[in-house]
């Protein structure tokens, strides 16, 4: 009787009664009832397809227990949820963690039956790390049910914990090391026993030596075929199913074909054998893919330098003492406490204690900042020589560092039109490659050669695309990890090939060149009391308000005032020495003392005025600074040939003087939002390509309209969420750093792409000629993989 196999996971389906289901038709023999059921649920999606282009087996599915349940349904609590759910618009999104995909057909079908769930907004799984991103509706589904739903496709889906996703790369990257050892040593074994007949330096070896050094051989090629190069024809066959061709499939052509050609000259009898070439093919392959995997992970393609800075734990402090609790237990309005050396757990405001941050995980900047009480300090800040008491103001998923993991997730997992292309071009090239490799074959045989088999194998090696493949995604993947480390967050795929044709910056004035906070910027005296005392009595004053203006005299030295009354809309009022004294607008302060209004200099920001009941004591001007590098930074932009414009909604005067002090080519004052946007569309249609800088709501409309939309760090999140970049770090400089790197980048982009098809072009006609040896086709293939991946990781030395 012929053994039955599972039609859904291929175990064998010896049930007694069996268990089946009838399948169009046929008659269809499942191991279990889980099988069975995962097929319905398949079917009855219309989910067919994943049955004709999955690779490998299904996981076998088996139903939850009680317990199982159960602990998925603890991962509803609002509080477990801080460390791994943050809200988006519409809904909420979670990282996952998958477990059981074995080919891409696990991912097809696993995103289109999560599509199908009620309350999912979306669902994309990411094939190298199986990290998913889920969104969904929280009013119409719990997170617990649709993960539920994954475990009954046979998958398993927990959340995403960067500790965990470094223990699987880790164990990636041993599996890669043991794969690359058993090639190499092969490598060595197979060329010591090849190496004497190729040059001849031992004559006349009887039959029996050379079948004995045939045998020897084959025995050391068959562990390097069947364990190092098994990726290579799994991903071929994966290939072949899913008809998407890419280099695997030649390469796996070439070392099964070398190796069953050997074996059986082996077995048989023959003139020669390729188990050498066959060993350095994988062996050099995999070093070539090994260099390529190290440089990405370095260049921090997971992200996971980033997440190593978020703790897991946190010292939550009550009644004075500090116990260390886990991060799900953190909530919005604890107090954490940060001793020196550990990095803040949670975003929020100190509440004692002062110390010196480093901020370069969030900002790029590496020089330490002072933070006091009162500040703001963020996750991912490790804290410098004193302990600070933190009140908690975001925890888990909802604190920037988190937002800034989940942007970069998004950048490295969009791929830009330039490699999309490449990935079509290769994807060709390797199809024209399967159709004139045999011609070759043909036609040398044809001839008479008897080496028309070594130069097959050499036109499949050595005009494999790799290098065609990576000369896009490892420049923009290192150009990303550069403008980081300069505080210039890219939030889209397309960011760094659009900014190289940047020929006009278009800046907001408030918050974007100046600094968004009022400022002391000078002071006139009328009556008798002297410029310190003055000034002191001013922030006696307003040490009793929380207004934005009062705030600039928050950190001055004070006099003690009593009876401080706030009248909205004017100013303050009280005693001192007994006296009455009043600070505020002009008209404010006018209306209570009897002493006639005096004469002032123009300012061009905003006065403030202290007086007493008899007389005028001071004006202080209050402004908002510009940035130390703004001037700089549009120095250099025109010095690249780009063209400053300022445009703001503030009151014309003052943009214009703000433009002359920085040099700004052209300011434009009192616009709307809507006539913002009208003038990036006039821009646009003089065929100018341009990028808008901006800070806050009001700048949206206009940083949509623009080619290239930056927003400042500082900006709201919903300005962050639209933007093209964010300036982590607040310094314009970086504006035209961020300029140059994409220059670099689409520069050494060309410079991969021509090398990677001069290389192709040259190499194809020299192997189809006889004139490379399996051997050195080989070793070509891999050095051009890797000419492509060191010039690509130029960009980020340059950091």
């Amino acid at each position: 009787m012929t053994a039955l196999n599972c039609f859904h996971c291929g175990e064998p389906a010896d049930g007694d009664p069996p268990i089946t289901l009838d399948l169009n038709g046929t008659q269809q023999h499942f191991c279990c009832q889980g099988c069975k059921a995962v097929c319905q649920t398949i079917h009855q999606e219309g989910l067919t397809g994943f049955y004709d282009f999955r690779t490998e087996p299904a996981v076998t599915p088996r139903e939850l227990t009680r317990a199982e349940v159960e602990r998925l349904r603890e991962l509803d609590h609002p509080l477990v949820q801080q460390s791994f759910v943050s809200p988006v618009k519409a809904g909420q999104e979670a990282q996952l963690l998958i477990g059981g995909i074995t080919c891409a057909a696990c991912i097809w079908l696993l995103e289109n039956h999560m599509k199908q769930q009620p309350g999912v907004l979306s669902f994309t799984v990411n094939h190298t790390t199986q990290r998913a991103r889920l969104v969904w509706a929280q009013d119409q589904t719990r997170l617990s049910d649709l993960l539920i739903a994954i475990h009954e496709l046979g998958y398993t889906a927990r959340p995403y914990q960067a500790d965990e996703a470094e223990q699987a790369l880790k164990a990636e990257h041993r599996s890669m090391l043991i794969r690359l050892a058993v090639a190499g040593i092969g490598t060595f074994q197979s060329m010591m026993l090849a190496f004497p007949l190729y040059f001849e330096l031992i004559n006349d070896l009887s039959n029996d030596f050379v079948s004995f050094f045939r045998w020897f051989s084959l025995l050391v090629a068959t562990p390097v075929v069947f364990y190092s190069a098994r990726p290579f024809f799994r991903n071929a066959r994966r290939d072949l199913q899913s008809r998407h061709l890419t280099m695997d499939v030649p390469v796996a052509i070439a070392i099964g074909l070398a190796y069953a050609a050997s074996a059986w000259i082996t077995v048989f009898g023959g003139h020669e054998v390729y188990f050498e070439s066959v060993c350095m093919f994988t062996f050099f392959l995999l070093l070539g893919r090994y260099v390529e995997v190290q440089a990405r992970y370095r260049a921090g393609l997971t992200g996971n330098a980033l997440a190593g800075f978020q703790p897991s734990v946190a010292a939550l402090v009550k009644d004075g003492h500090a116990d260390i609790v886990p991060m799900h237990q953190v909530k919005a309005g604890d107090i954490v406490r940060v001793r020196p050396g550990e990095t803040l757990p949670v975003d929020g405001e100190i509440v004692s204690g002062e110390s010196t941050l480093n901020e370069a995980a969030l900002t790029g900047e590496y020089l330490p900042e002072t933070r006091r009480p009162g500040d703001a300090v963020h996750a991912g800040s490790v804290n410098g020589e004193n302990p600070l008491d933190v009140r908690v103001i975001k925890a888990g998923a909802q604190t920037r560092l988190s937002g800034i993991l989940r942007v970069l997730d998004r950048v490295q997992s969009e791929k830009p039109p330039v490699a999309r292309m490449a990935d079509r071009i290769a994807g060709k090239f390797v199809g024209r490659v399967l159709i004139l490799a045999p011609v070759v074959w043909i036609g040398w045989w044809l001839a008479g050669a008897d080496n028309a088999f070594d130069i097959t194998l050499s036109v499949l090696v050595v005009t494999c695309p790799c290098a065609l493949s990576l000369a896009t995604p490892t420049a923009i993947t290192s150009a990303t990890v550069r403008l980081r480390k300069l505080g210039f967050l890219p939030t889209r795929g397309h960011t760094l090939e659009s900014m190289n044709t940047i020929d006009t910056v278009v800046f907001d004035k408030t918050g974007t060149l100046t600094r968004g906070e009022l400022s002391l910027s000078g002071q006139q005296q009328f009556g008798g009391m002297d410029q310190a005392s003055a000034l002191k009595l001013a922030a006696g004053l307003e040490k009793h308000s929380e207004h934005p203006i009062a705030k600039v005299f928050h950190s001055l030295a004070s006099v003690p005032v009593s009876d401080v009354t706030n009248h909205l809309g004017g100013g303050l009022s009280g005693i001192f020495n007994g006296q009455p004294v009043y600070i505020g607008h002009k008209s404010f302060v006018a209306g209570y003392t009897q002493a006639p209004e005096p004469e002032s200099a123009p300012t061009r920001g905003m006065e403030i005025w202290l007086a007493s009941d008899t007389e005028w004591l001071a004006s202080f001007q209050l402004d908002d600074q510009v940035r130390d590098d703004a001037g700089k930074a549009v120095r250099a932009l025109q010095d690249a040939g780009i063209q400053t414009i300022l445009l703001s909604g503030d009151r014309s005067g003052h943009v214009q003087t703000v433009a002359q002090m920085l040099g700004i080519d052209r300011a434009i004052g009192e616009a709307s939002p809507e006539q913002k946007l009208e003038v990036l569309d006039q821009l646009r249609a003089e065929g100018h390509r341009v990028m808008m800088v901006g800070d806050g709501l009001n700048d949206l409309p206009s940083m949509a309209g623009a080619g290239i939309s930056v927003a400042m760090g500082t900006a709201a999140d919903l300005t962050q969420l639209k933007a093209d970049a964010v300036l982590l770090n607040g310094q314009l400089y970086q504006l035209v750093e961020a300029l140059n790197t994409s220059r670099q980048t689409r520069r050494i982009i060309r410079q991969n792409m021509i090398w990677a098809f001069g290389y192709n072009v040259c190499a194809l006609p020299l192997a189809a000629a006889g004139l490379v040896a399996p051997w050195l086709a080989a070793i070509g293939m891999s050095a051009s993989s890797l000419i492509v991946v060191l010039n690509a990781l130029r960009l980020s030395r340059k950091a």
